[in-house]
C-alpha cells in the first residue's frame, strides 16, 4: 500500500517527517518498506523562458539560449531544434542531479560557456501526457502559464513523500487510507479529518432504480451487491490533484469516472468498478459462470469462464469477471451518459481462486482477497456520489442495494488483570482505556473487564488476544520487558532414524556420490513412467507447468539435474538424493498423504582424471558396488534378481533388489528408448525404499578375527540350460557348500561352440576355509563333489572338465 503523505495530511494532522512517521507506524506494528521522496532529482530544476536563441558562433547545430530562471537570466547552449522564443521549458541549475542520475556541471562548448541544462521529458523520466506536442521533437515545453523560476517538482505537484506500506494479511483495513489516518491518529493522538461516509451509519437517501433489478444468485459467495446509478455523464479527464495522488499511489490515471472509482477504493478500501447502463440487458445477475462460457476482459483477452467463476452479468451474457476485472462489452467510453457503479462483498477464497486462475492481479482482487468491510459498501458509493457532484461529472439519481448477509457485531472482553499477566507490564486501567479511547473502539466498563464493540473494519480483532496486541502495540513494544525463558533443559539426541539417515548419506558422499535436493514436485508424465500414477497428487496451483503434481519417486529429479550438467558440459555426474515420496489414497484427498522416504542415485559419463587413479566409466558395476559397499556397512544381505519392469530399464543391465525375500527397489542401466527422451545416453540408477533398509540394518558390530588357517579355492564349470540364472545356480552351492564354504563367485560366462545353441557355460570360484582347523584337500573334494552332484539334479548341469 503507497500511502501519499500529502493525503494522508488531509486526513489526519500529521506534524512528523516522513522519515519519522515512518518509524512511528514500523514500531506501531505497521511495518513501513520504503519511504520515496517523489521530487528526487527536481530540487534544482526549475522553470524558464527563453529569452533569445543565437546561432553558435563555432557550430551550425548548436543554439546560444538566454533563459530567464526567475532571479537571473543565465546562457545555455543546446542541439535542441524544437525551441522558440518565449517558451517555458524546466531548465536544470549547475549541481543538480536528475532523475536519470545525470549530473549537471558547469561546461564550455565550442568556446560558449553553458550553465545549465534544458531538459527533455526522456531526462526527467516523465510520460508524454506532461508539455505541448511540440515535446516529443526534443525538449519538454510546457504552458504558457508556468511560473517562472517555480521548482518543477513543486509545478508538476511531486513535493510529496510516499510510504509503501508491507501489510500482512492480517491487516487489510490499512488497505484503505481512512484506515491508515485511524491508526497514525491512535499512534500519534491526533485528531483524524475523515470523511463523513468513513463515520458508522450514514445514510444516503436516493430513490431505489425501478428500471433495474440486483439479482444474487450465489449468496454464499456474494454478501451483498449495491450500485449507484449516475445519469448524464461527462467524460473529461479527472482533475490535477487527483491524478496526483493516484499516481503516487501507483495507479495510472485513465478519466474522471474511473479515477473517481480508483480514488474512492484507495480511500475507503471498497473496490468499486463502474458499469456503461445502456450496454447493460436487463437485470444484473450475480452468479457462477456456465460451462465453456466466454467473456473478453477489458485488456481484450478472452477468458474462459468455469462453474466456480463468480460473474456479473446480465439477463444475456457475462460483464464482468467479479472481483477481478470488467468485461469489454460494458467499459465506460467517451460516448458514456449514463453509469451503474458496482461497489459489493465477495468471497475471498472465490476471488484468490480466479484471480490465480486466470493470472490477473489488481488493486481491486487484492483488497478483497484479503477481506473488506461489508458494512462499508454503500459508504463507499455516498463517497462516490459527493466527488461526482464536486466535480460536476453527473446526476446520481438511483441506489440499488441487494443483502444476502451483514455478520453480526462483534463484542470482546478486556480484562486488565489477565492483559498484565500475559504482556508482564503492570498496566492500570486507566492505561487501557486510554488505548481504547486512542483506538475510537467503544466500550462499556465494569471493574477492570471493558467489554470492546469491534468496529466491522477491523476483522483482524476476533479474541481477547487480539486486543491485548492493540494494547501492547499504542503503549509500545519497548515497555515490555525482555526476559529469559525458564524451564527444565534436557540435551537433545538424533533418533535411530536420524542417525541412520545420516550415516547413508555419509556412506554415499563418500563412496564418490554428490548429494543432491530436488523439488517435490515433477511433471506429471514423468511421475507416472517411474512412479504410481493412480497415487500422485495433483496440484491447482503448480510452481510450473511441469511441476504439476508430488513426486512419488525420486529418479525424475535426477534425471533433469544430470541432463541439466551435461547439457552444460560436465560429464562427470554422481549424485544421490534421501527424499520424501507422497502417496495419495484418494482423489481428491481427504487425508493428508503417505510419506515414503527414498534414497535414489543416478550416475552418468565417467569420473575426472586423477593423477592416482584411472577414470572410470560409470556403469552397472559402479553403482551396484556402491551398493554392496552400503550392504557391508550396514550388516544388510541384498539380492538382485532380474528386473521386472523392462520398459524401464535395460533388459541385460538391470536388477530388482531385494532385501530378505523382499523387493525393495531396482538397479541398472535406463533403457535406451528413453535416453533420447531425456537426451542422456548410458545412465545408470537405483532406487531403494528407505525403511526395510533401516528396520533390517544391522544395530551391533560384530567383530572377527582373521582366519588363523589357510583357505583352498576350487573352479568349477558347468554346462547348463540358456535360461537358467546364474544367482540360483550360486544359491544352491552356498547350500550345498554349508559352514565350510566362505565365498561363491562367478567369473565367466560362455556361448558358443562346442557349447550348444540352447546352453551356456557358467564358471565359479569356490572358496573353503575353517576357522578351527586346517583343511584337507579330501574333504575338500568331498564338498565340491556334493556341490556338483546337487546342482546336477536340479539344473540337469553337465561337468565342463
Amino acid at each position: 500500500m503507497k500511502v501519499s503523505l500529502e493525503w494522508l495530511r488531509e486526513l489526519v494532522d500529521v506534524d512528523q517527517s516522513a522519515e519519522e512517521l515512518a518509524e512511528t507506524l514500523t514500531r506501531g506494528g505497521i511495518e513501513v518498506e520504503d519511504v520515496a521522496n517523489l521530487n528526487k532529482g527536481f530540487e534544482k530544476v526549475v522553470i524558464g523562458e527563453i529569452v533569445s536563441l543565437t546561432k553558435h558562433p563555432d557550430a551550425d547545430r548548436l543554439l546560444v539560449c538566454a533563459v530567464n530562471v526567475g532571479l537571473e537570466e543565465i546562457v545555455i547552449v543546446t542541439g535542441a531544434q524544437n525551441l522558440l522564443v518565449g517558451d517555458r521549458v524546466p531548465v536544470a541549475m549547475v549541481g543538480a542531479t536528475l532523475p536519470n542520475d545525470l549530473a549537471i556541471r558547469k561546461s564550455k562548448l565550442r568556446g560558449v560557456v553553458s550553465l545549465g541544462m534544458l531538459c527533455s521529458r526522456e531526462e526527467l523520466l516523465l510520460d508524454a501526457t506532461v508539455g505541448l506536442e511540440r515535446s516529443a521533437d526534443g525538449i519538454l515545453i510546457l504552458l504558457p502559464d508556468a511560473p517562472i523560476g517555480e521548482n518543477f517538482g513543486k509545478y508538476l505537484g511531486r513535493e510529496d513523500s510516499v510510504l509503501d506500506l508491507e501489510l500482512y494479511p492480517n491487516r487489510p483495513d490499512c488497505l484503505a487510507m481512512v484506515n491508515v489516518a485511524r491508526e497514525v491518529a491512535s499512534l500519534t493522538r491526533k485528531k483524524p479529518h475523515l470523511p463523513k461516509w468513513a463515520e458508522p451509519n450514514q445514510v444516503m437517501t436516493l430513490p431505489t432504480a425501478s428500471d433495474l433489478r440486483i439479482i444474487i444468485e450465489e449468496g454464499e459467495l456474494c454478501w451483498r451487491y449495491a450500485g449507484l446509478v449516475v445519469e448524464d455523464v461527462q467524460i473529461a479527464p479527472s482533475p490535477e490533484w487527483m491524478q496526483r495522488r493516484l499516481k503516487a499511489a501507483g495507479v495510472r490515471p485513465i478519466s474522471n469516472i474511473v479515477d473517481i472509482t480508483n480514488y474512492c477504493m484507495l480511500e475507503m478500501g471498497q473496490p468499486l468498478h463502474a458499469f456503461d447502463r445502456d450496454k447493460i440487458s436487463g437485470d444484473v445477475h450475480v452468479r457462477a459462470g456456465y460451462p465453456n462460457e466466454i467473456i473478453v476482459s477489458l485488456d481484450g483477452v478472452e477468458r474462459f469462464l468455469q462453474a466456480d467463476t463468480l460473474v456479473i452479468a446480465d439477463d444475456h451474457h457475462a460483464l464482468a469477471v467479479a472481483g477481478v476485472m470488467g468485461g469489454l462489452n460494458s467499459e465506460v467510453t467517451q460516448d458514456t451518459k449514463r453509469l451503474l457503479i458496482e461497489s459489493a462483498h465477495f468471497s475471498a477464497v472465490s476471488i484468490r481462486r480466479t484471480s490465480r486462475r486466470l493470472g490477473l492481479r489488481s488493486e481491486a482482487s487484492n483488497r478483497y482477497e484479503k477481506g473488506i468491510n461489508p458494512y462499508g459498501c454503500v459508504a463507499t458509493l455516498g463517497r462516490v456520489r459527493d466527488l461526482i457532484l464536486e466535480l460536476g461529472v453527473g446526476r446520481p439519481v438511483a441506489l440499488i442495494d441487494e443483502v444476502k448477509h451483514l455478520p453480526p457485531t462483534r463484542r470482546v472482553s478486556l480484562s486488565v488483570q489477565h492483559t498484565t499477566t500475559v504482556l508482564g507490564v503492570d498496566l492500570k486501567t486507566a492505561e487501557i482505556r486510554q488505548v481504547l479511547e486512542d483506538l475510537n473502539f467503544e466500550y462499556q466498563e465494569q471493574g477492570d473487564i471493558f467489554d470492546v464493540e469491534i468496529p466491522s473494519y477491523r476483522s483482524d480483532i476476533e479474541i481477547e488476544e487480539d486486543l491485548m496486541e492493540e494494547v501492547a502495540r499504542l503503549i509500545g513494544y519497548d515497555r515490555i520487558p525482555t526476559t529469559l525463558p525458564q524451564g527444565d533443559q534436557t540435551q537433545g539426541s538424533r533418533t535411530a532414524e536420524q542417525e541412520f539417515r545420516r550415516r547413508l548419506r555419509r556412506a554415499l558422499a563418500q563412496s564418490g556420490m554428490d548429494e543432491v535436493i530436488t523439488y517435490s514436485f515433477t511433471r506429471a508424465e514423468a511421475d507416472a513412467q517411474w512412479g504410481s500414477a493412480k497415487h500422485s497428487i495433483p496440484l491447482f496451483n503448480p510452481l510450473r507447468d511441469e511441476l504439476g503434481v508430488m513426486r512419488t519417486t525420486l529418479v525424475p529429479g535426477l534425471l533433469d539435474v544430470a541432463a541439466r550438467n551435461l547439457a552444460r558440459r560436465n560429464t562427470d555426474v554422481s549424485i544421490f538424493e534421501i527424499g520424501n515420496t507422497y502417496w495419495g489414497e484418494e482423489h481428491p484427498l481427504q487425508n493428508l498423504p503417505r510419506e515414503e522416504l527414498r534414497v535414489s542415485g543416478l550416475a552418468v559419463g565417467k569420473s575426472g582424471r586423477h593423477w592416482l587413479n584411472q577414470s572410470v566409466n560409470y556403469d552397472f558395476y559402479y553403482l551396484k558396488g556402491i551398493l554392496e559397499g552400503l550392504a557391508q556397512e550396514f550388516g544388510l544381505e541384498l539380492e538382485y534378481r532380474i528386473a521386472k519392469n523392462q520398459s524401464l530399464l535395460h533388459p541385460g543391465r538391470s536388477a530388482d533388489v531385494y532385501l530378505q525375500n523382499q523387493c525393495i527397489g531396482f538397479l541398472g542401466e535406463m533403457h535406451p528408448s528413453l535416453e533420447k527422451e531425456w537426451e542422456l545416453e548410458r545412465v545408470v540408477l537405483f532406487e531403494l525404499e528407505f525403511n526395510p533398509l533401516f528396520d533390517r540394518m544391522r544395530q551391533t558390530v560384530r567383530a572377527h578375527s582373521i582366519p588363523r588357517f589357510p583357505a583352498i579355492q576350487r573352479d568349477l564349470a558347468v554346462v547348463v540350460a540358456v535360461e537358467t540364472q546364474a544367482d540360483a545356480v550360486m544359491s544352491k552351492m552356498k547350500k550345498l557348500g554349508g559352514q565350510l564354504l566362505q565365498q561363491v563367485e562367478i567369473f565367466d560366462v560362455y556361448t558358443g561352440k562346442p557349447i550348444p545353441d540352447d546352453r551356456k557355460s557358467l564358471a565359479f570360484m569356490l572358496r573353503y576355509q575353517s576357522l578351527e582347523r586346517t583343511l584337507t584337500d579330501e574333504e575338500v573334494n568331498i564338498l565340491n563333489s556334493r556341490i556338483l552332484e546337487g546342482i546336477q539334479q536340479e539344473f540337469a548341469a553337465e561337468w565342463r572338465k
